[in-house]
């Protein structure tokens, strides 16, 4: 999910580690001039102290670790820079509202004569804060309320709880955050939540009550995350005209997973990019902790992007994904895969391809999916340098397939099975990226390979979301 608009009391992100100030949105510190900084500037400087005004709760141990750096200056454009990068590490962590920096030359008994003091003069925010947004999903929106207590313990802990009503998707949840000291990407979260989803491509209704927790940790350049969940899922009919495989799938069950998430990010921007790639792998596994659910779900992406000679950009994706039972039990309809819709294979209805009975869509245990895009200015470049900036023009060309798969034949007849009657598609639209939050896309799609039961868009078709293929 992403946000749209926001208006709040404290306007930050709600979730832990997006907690803070983004790098995007820090100042350059300020910088206090004395005349004999000009003699310094291209000498060896020497920072005897470094002072941090205005913490209340915070614990000052936490804070050590932030700004440790700057004591290695050897110059004054150094100093500067170190003093620059810690700001922003202390407003990483989401617990200051405001962070400036003073550089001035030491004084005192024991003060050298190439002696700097740096002192980070800091605002905490407050113990409790409020916020209201308006999100936006792949297709669907919804209103946020959420509460948080920054800080809680003194160690950049966050508690918050958040209310979701939306269009297809109403929840609620309380989330307990924290990052090790000294290395925010090192973090835990706890969560306990409640959803109620609507799905009426599969007219189903699903209600979740779980429990999560969640370790996340740097590898090299690769962000991963260790995670296990438990939930108690309750399915039933949204529609009196429900299929009699929907009917079946009704009622309760538990399931109690452990997943791996492996990702790989140097976009420039997560929404429209111009350059860069990204690497998904996420693995999960069920019913060995427990519960009634089993099986080995797997499933990746990858993004290329390039920039090319009009300000235009060549986009490249790839999806897939396997689901195999384990045991003699057959997958959940909610453990499946969906495919289609303006997010993914556009002149499709949404997640209206692949397995269904009587009009409902079941998803699938095997998949793939790709695209090819072409974005480039709007014509003629009216607003450039402002407003028109945030359009892009769009030409794109989509494919892929899913079905279920006999896991008694082999790698070979799983293969050829998803070759088999691709569906795939091609248009062109306009692309309206919302900031770095999410995006609009108003597309005129051509689909082809159309199979029996698919449910098509021809013609015009309107795109919401943060996660397009």
């Amino acid at each position: 999910m992403g946000t749209v608009h926001a208006r709040s009391l404290d306007p930050l992100p709600m979730h832990g580690p997006e907690l803070g100030v983004q790098a995007d949105d820090i100042d350059a510190p300020e910088i206090e001039q004395e005349p004999k900084q000009e003699v310094l500037e291209n000498k060896d400087v020497v920072v005897q102290r470094v002072h941090i005004d205005g913490l209340g709760r915070t614990k000052e141990d936490l804070l050590t670790y932030e700004i440790a750096e700057v004591f290695r200056a050897k110059n004054l454009i150094d100093v500067m820079r170190r003093s620059h990068e810690a700001r922003q590490k202390l407003l990483r962590l989401g617990i200051f509202r405001k962070v400036e920096v003073v550089i001035e030359t030491s004084r005192g008994e024991d003060a050298l004569p190439n002696g700097l003091d740096v002192t980070f003069e800091v605002t905490e925010l407050r113990r409790m804060t409020g916020s209201y947004n308006t999100m936006v999903g792949n297709n669907e929106g919804s209103m946020v309320l959420g509460l948080k207590l920054p800080n809680v313990f003194g160690r950049a802990e966050k508690l918050t709880f958040q209310f979701s009503y939306g269009t297809k998707e109403t929840s609620y949840g309380l989330s307990f955050f924290k990052p090790q000291p000294g290395h925010f990407e090192r973090n835990i979260s706890v969560n306990v939540y409640k959803v109620t989803g609507q799905f009426p491509w599969s007219s189903l209704r699903e209600t979740d009550r779980g429990v999560s927790a969640e370790l996340s940790f740097p590898v090299w350049k690769t962000s991963q995350t260790l995670k296990w969940e438990g939930v108690w899922r309750e399915l039933g009919c949204l529609a009196r005209t429900a299929s009699f495989a929907v009917r079946e799938e009704s009622g309760h069950s538990l399931k109690s997973s452990l997943s791996h998430a492996m990702v790989i990010d140097t976009r420039n921007s997560s929404i429209l990019p111009r350059r860069g790639g990204l690497l998904k792998i996420h693995q999960e596994l069920a019913g060995y902790a427990g519960g009634d659910a089993s099986f080995l779900k797997e499933d990746f992406e990858i993004q290329l992007n390039k920039s090319l000679f009009w300000d235009s950009v060549l986009s490249a994706s790839l999806w897939g994904g396997l689901l195999l039972p384990i045991g003699e039990k057959p997958t959940s309809i909610a453990d499946r895969f969906y495919l289609g819709g303006p997010t993914s294979i556009r002149g499709f209805s949404m997640y209206s391809m692949g397995p269904q009975s009587e009009g409902d869509y079941l998803g699938g245990e095997a998949y793939w999916a790709g695209g090819l895009h072409l974005y480039t200015p709007l014509p003629f470049r009216p607003g450039r340098g402002g407003f028109g900036d945030l359009f892009r023009t769009h030409f794109f060309l989509n494919a892929g397939n899913l079905c279920n798969l006999n896991y008694g034949e082999g790698p070979n007849a799983h293969l050829k099975k998803l070759a088999e009657c691709i569906r795939w598609s091609y248009g062109l639209g306009i692309v309206l990226r919302l900031g770095n939050i999410a995006r609009l896309e108003l597309n005129y799609c051509i689909p082809m390979g159309v199979q029996s039961g698919d449910r098509i868009c021809d013609g015009v078709q309107f795109g919401a979301g943060i996660r397009f293929l």
